[in-house]
């Protein structure tokens, strides 16, 4: 290959210089998390970093949210159209920012930082993250909420601005964070998290283009762009061709609107991979609006599933992509409309694209999972410290059976990726609750040959009076889809058993339920949709879910055609499974 002054490279210093950007990422990922303050960062992973080019093209992303894919780039594109244009870009700036509209691309507790890195006096990248703070004020603790009516009541907002300016911090926005947010040593802690994050990015780039010269850097990463281009143009050889279609819902806004629908028509050509979401709903009164930006990277998300889900990521990947919608849709709204439960329509716009193509490469898509990120904000007085306590975490579920494999159980959401529970050791120490109960759920649904995985019970207790309780269960109306023949899933939920022993639900959504003492929120997830027919499960894998408990003897008999002794274990398989009748039972 030949740099941009047409001298040859040798391709394995190419390959050296490529990987040591994504080994610059990796650092950059494990330094925010090494020194944050909050839980949601260090134990979930709620996060990414990562290197751009000058122009603002992803060149590697670490995750622990898999639904940041493409808003570190948004935000890099949003920095250069502010500040690039006219020169005010130099050696030391930081910039903020969390506007959805305007390159943040989520909600306002999700903020980033974008730093330019310049080599002998040029612009040659940039290095960002994005991280859920904890707090960023608002109407309600832990700001994301689920009945806001507009953005104003759900934060702080960094419409791109200059956190550092050649070097120098801007004292007073650290300030307006301090008296604004409800626990300012964690969120500004974790903005210096950040800030150190940024700085290793920028350190290991200036190494490698010392080590390397900055021309074979540069040369580098338009050879790691165009790789990943190549590899993903060679993938979506392999995918059927042709127009694919969905409908679905976003069940409700959170303040009593909705279902409002959503639909995708999936285009996929030689070399195109088109998904036109119009027609949808309009963007709607409450919080689960969802920015461009946001679809943009639910959208990458999914298409990374399909094509090559072990690629790495940079934007050369997405060049076959095409994302179609209206404007002012619900998928992408624009200020002042609320935002804070965006991912409930990102997954949604996620869904789609997986219903309409799950029957065609069963390879790589299962049937559907929990369809939620399950978000809980839980707060109050610690009983021992008598300081307040804040949980903010989402919740696990069951994903969707595939061809050759049950689903799995107790797993995060697409969106959410491979992040992580706050451990019950750790909940029962920093918050003001017991855990009474982690368990998986056992419901009978997602029967088929390959079952659903189980969702799960999470039981917190309240340990002091005057807690509240913000839930935003989405897929709580309609039950998670099977395919090829596979039963549904079950539905997101949750119950308040109350300390006089009542009991209230099942609730979906519902904005800062009031908790006393020994109340327990009992949080219910969705087991996922089945693979296939229920009738062609073998029947000694049947017999093997009566042992475990995962289906009783009565299920096994009307949905496997499976008769088990409960004593013995010994088993009968029914005529219609003999006779191949179809389906035990509909959905």
């Amino acid at each position: 290959m030949k740099m941009r002054n047409e001298k040859e490279i040798n391709p394995f210093t190419l390959e050296v210089v490529k990987d040591s950007l994504l080994a610059a990422g990796d650092e950059m990922f494990i330094a925010l998390a090494k020194t944050s303050m909050s839980p949601i960062i260090y134990e979930v992973l709620d996060y990414a970093s990562g290197l751009t080019d000058s122009k603002g093209q992803l060149l590697t992303q670490g995750n622990g949210v898999t639904g940041f894919i493409g808003m570190l780039s948004f935000m890099v594109k949003q920095t250069l159209k502010k500040y690039g244009e006219t020169g005010q870009l130099k050696p030391g700036d930081i910039i903020i920012i969390n506007d959805p509209y305007g390159g943040g691309g989520s909600h306002l507790s999700d903020v980033g930082l974008v730093m330019p890195i310049f080599h002998e006096g040029e612009l040659i990248a940039f290095s960002a993250n994005k991280a859920h703070w904890t707090e960023v004020g608002g109407k309600d603790p832990g700001s994301f909420t689920n009945d806001s009516v507009d953005i104003f009541q759900e934060g702080l907002q960094f419409p791109s601005v200059k956190l550092y300016d050649g070097g120098v911090l801007n004292e007073g926005i650290v300030e307006i964070i301090g008296a604004n947010v409800r626990f300012p040593d964690l969120s500004l802690g974790d903005m210096w998290a950040q800030v150190a994050a940024l700085k290793t990015g920028e350190r290991r780039l200036k190494e490698i283009c010392e080590k390397h010269g900055k021309s074979t850097v540069l040369a580098a990463i338009d050879y790691q762009l165009d790789h990943g281009e190549t590899i993903s143009r060679k993938e979506l050889q392999k995918l059927p061709k042709g127009t694919f279609t969905a409908n679905g819902f976003v069940e409700t806004d959170g303040i009593g609107n909705g279902p409002f629908p959503i639909q995708v028509e999936v285009t996929i050509t030689d070399d195109k991979f088109v998904c036109d979401f119009r027609g949808s709903s309009p963007q709607v009164p409450g919080s689960v609006n969802c920015s461009f930006t946001g679809l943009a990277s639910a959208v990458r998300t999914i298409f990374l599933a399909i094509t090559n889900p072990d690629q790495d990521v940079n934007d050369g990947v997405f060049r076959p992509l095409e994302i179609i919608v209206d404007e002012r849709s619900i998928m992408s709204a624009e200020r002042p409309a609320p935002t804070s439960n965006y991912y409930e329509t990102m997954l949604g716009c996620a869904d789609l694209i997986w219903k309409s193509l799950a029957p065609h490469i069963p390879h790589r898509l299962a049937a559907a999972h929990l369809l939620s990120v399950c978000a809980v904000t839980l707060s109050g007085i610690h009983q021992d410290t008598e300081e307040p306590f804040l949980i903010v975490e989402p919740s696990v579920g069951g994903w969707g059976g595939a061809d050759g494999q049950d689903g799995a159980s107790g797993q995060f959401c697409i969106l959410d990726g491979e992040t992580y529970n706050v451990p019950v050791e750790v909940a029962e120490t920093r918050y003001g609750v017991m855990l009474d109960e982690y368990s998986l759920r056992i419901d009978g649904t997602g029967a088929g040959e390959y079952t659903g995985g189980k969702g799960v019970i999470r039981s917190y207790r309240a340990m002091t009076d005057d807690q509240s309780a913000t839930v935003t269960f989405g897929r709580n109306q309609y039950r998670l889809w099977g395919t090829n023949g596979g039963l549904d899933g079950s539905v997101n939920e949750f119950y308040i058993q109350k300390s006089d022993g009542e009991q209230a639900g099942p609730y979906g959504v519902y904005p800062r339920y009031p908790l006393v003492k020994d109340d327990v929120l009992q949080l219910m997830t969705a087991t996922g949709g089945g693979y296939g027919d229920p009738l062609k499960r073998p029947a000694e894998q049947v017999v093997k879910d009566v042992k475990n408990e995962y289906y009783n003897v009565t299920e096994a008999e009307e949905l496997f055609g499976v008769k088990v002794d409960p004593q013995s274990f010994e088993y009968e398989e029914l005529a219609i499974r003999k006779q191949g009748g179809g389906r035990a039972d509909g959905n």
